[in-house]
């Protein structure tokens, strides 16, 4: 027996409604016309499929059988849709964004929230990744967008734009070592315990890289993967942590102070990739969810108590 599909959607409306006279309205059907596609779906069984009462109708316990299996025929059809479907829609691929590791803790994540809300029709895929290499990746067309440090990107030959400070601040918990301090040395933060980021991370590598091979030796009491964890076990008085002060929540009670050191003072720029010399539109609005990130972003309190901005 060969059944038809809209056949099937008016059973189980009639199933759902009780009614054949609802049920017809929900396909858009006059009563004569659906009356007349269940005779004949119960003359090709050979069977009653609903028993007809003054107050509506009810299944059978062939029309339930018959429900049961509609669902799952129409549920597969549509599903065969989608996939048949799916090849006849150009397929987008996804962008790439590479950035290190302070901007993937709280910028990133702000941007893709109203870039991926806004245009569902894309994808990006996300990487940590250090200075040089997001540089070589875009210039190698690789990647669409890079966020990358200034001192380490000049001469690339890239387009660049500002995405605001990333300097390094020591954070301590309130009231504690740091409290009436606005200053401090890398030499004296390795006077006390600290808690840092893992060996591997961009931060650990950048601090051990610029602060030589004649660095004060330091005492880590615990390392983390993670920014947020970090800032919150130096909220908690385990130790001082340097991190970038972006990556601070101007809610988080802890005490700031100034690292004075030159490597200590950096800047976030977005590095856009060299992919057939032009940036698609998609690229473009992901540039300007970032940047927006970027200015909308909080940053920490100074040690005075004040904002980058207000100060």
């Amino acid at each position: 027996m060969r059944y038809d599909l809209d056949d099937l959607r008016l059973f189980l409306h009639i199933a759902a409604e009780g009614s054949i006279t609802a049920g017809a309205h929900r396909m858009h059907l006059s009563l004569p016309s659906a009356s007349a596609r269940v005779r004949a779906l119960e003359h090709h069984a050979g069977v009653a499929l609903l028993i007809r009462g003054r107050r509506g109708v009810r299944l059978t316990p062939a029309g339930t059988t018959l429900a049961r299996h509609a669902r799952e025929v129409l549920t597969e059809t549509a599903r065969l849709d989608n996939a048949v479907a799916s090849y006849a829609r150009s397929p987008i691929v996804p962008l790439t964004l590479l950035s290190g590791g302070s901007a993937m803790y709280r910028l990133v994540p702000q941007a893709l929230v109203s870039f991926l809300g806004s245009h569902p029709d894309i994808d990006v895929t996300v990487s940590e990744s250090r200075t040089p290499r997001t540089l070589q990746m875009l210039a190698d067309g690789e990647a669409d967008l890079g966020i990358v440090l200034d001192g380490e990107a000049a001469g690339s030959g890239l387009r660049m734009e500002s995405l605001g400070d990333d300097s390094l601040v020591v954070i301590g918990q309130t009231g504690g070592v740091l409290a009436g301090r606005t200053a401090l040395t890398y030499s004296e933060v390795a006077e006390h315990p600290l808690v840092g980021l893992d060996a591997g991370s961009s931060l650990r590598r950048w601090i051990e890289k610029h602060s030589g091979p004649h660095a004060p030796l330091v005492r880590h009491r615990t390392t983390v993967a993670n920014l947020g964890v970090l800032v919150s076990l130096a909220a908690a008085g385990v130790g001082l942590a340097v991190v970038p002060g972006r990556a601070i929540d101007p809610r988080q009670p802890v005490d700031i102070c100034e690292l004075q050191e030159p490597w200590a003072h950096r800047h976030h720029l977005l590095a856009w990739g060299a992919k057939d010399g032009t940036a698609s539109t998609a690229t473009a609005a992901l540039a300007d969810h970032l940047l927006d990130a970027a200015r909308s972003e909080p940053y920490a309190r100074k040690a005075d108590g004040k904002t980058p901005e207000a100060s």
